[in-house]
């Protein structure tokens, strides 16, 4: 696919250094303002024994960003010597660029320190259907090491009803599905926190709290403030500027019944929240990538910038 072949190919260069890098958070400097793109896309070559899973693990990123930025590559036996794309180039979500911002589209938070012209981004385990995360605007509550779990009445019951039955309380250890550390969350009832399981991490898998990877999570309780702000969205459509280029990025929605639109549906989804971005010079873009982009739903960011100035109006019925 074209959009593909635009993205790979500025990366392939980047294979030795990356290769040769110790794996560690994804940490990159902010751009300056009206900029809003970080980092590269990375590329690899896999080994036999490699799964997606750990792959993803190991590069700080999420299950299902991997699969979406590698279509027809099986995520449990990639081959040796196959070229795995790493999807660690990004669109800032937006809106400010404070605090905590969550972007359930993605399965990835981003944080803001106050204190650093910097930008922390990890990948995250949300809330499955029928137990869906939260949207809206909040704050961190507490920290707490080492929690114990008590597990509510209606996750106690949904175990019971599975024939695998909860104790009321599950202490500190292994066994913890909060993993080493918790951070409460102003909405009654969720939370950001480790796990006892690495699978998961970037997918859909739990009752609306966050998941992360434990050496995430325990470096993020170290930087973050009680008090901070926490933004979580759902935007599967992010368009961004980088050099005086338009970018695009997305990703498959969330809710099932979303999944099901067709083409033009989510074309028409896309133009609604281009006509309410702020895209400074209003530059037109290139619809042939634009369309590709839409359908190709593999998060990651693409010039799709036009030839002209002043963005064209995209009839829904060319898709």
């Amino acid at each position: 696919m074209f959009p593909r072949v635009r993205v790979v190919a500025g990366s392939l260069s980047l294979c030795a250094l990356i290769l040769s890098a110790p794996s560690s958070a994804l940490e990159f400097p902010l751009p300056p303002p009206g900029e809003d793109v970080i980092g590269e896309v990375r590329v690899i070559k896999a080994q036999y024994e490699d799964t997606f899973a750990d792959i993803a693990t190991a590069n700080d990123l999420g299950y299902s960003e991997m699969v979406s930025a590698n279509p027809g590559v099986d995520p449990w036996l990639p081959g040796a010597g196959t070229e795995i794309i790493l999807p660690t180039r990004y669109i800032l979500p937006p809106g400010p660029r404070e605090g905590v911002v969550i972007n359930l589209a993605e399965y990835r938070m981003y944080y803001f320190p106050k204190d650093k012209n910097v930008v922390y981004t990890y990948p995250l385990g949300v809330g499955r259907e029928g137990w869906g995360s939260p949207l809206g605007e909040t704050k961190v509550t507490g920290k707490v090491e080492n929690p114990a779990w008590y597990p509510p009445a209606s996750i106690r019951k949904e175990h019971a009803e599975n024939g695998d039955p909860l104790p009321t309380v599950i202490p500190p250890g292994p066994d913890n599905p909060l993993g080493p550390v918790k951070m409460t969350l102003g909405f009654n009832g969720y939370l950001i926190h480790g796990s006892n399981k690495k699978f998961g991490i970037g997918m859909q898998v739990s009752h609306g709290c966050f998941r992360m990877l434990n050496n995430n999570a325990v470096e993020l309780a170290k930087m973050i403030p009680v008090g901070t702000k926490v933004r979580i969205i759902d935007e599967p459509y992010k368009f961004g500027v980088s050099e005086g280029k338009v970018y695009l990025e997305v990703h498959p929605p969330l809710r099932e019944q979303d999944k099901a639109n067709s083409v033009v549906d989510k074309h028409a989804a896309l133009v609604n929240k281009l006509l309410k971005s702020n895209l400074p010079d209003q530059r037109r873009l290139d619809w042939e990538v634009v369309r590709e982009v839409v359908a190709a739903e593999d998060g990651l960011p693409v010039d799709v910038t036009g030839p002209d100035s002043g963005i064209a109006s995209s009839p829904v019925t060319e898709f």
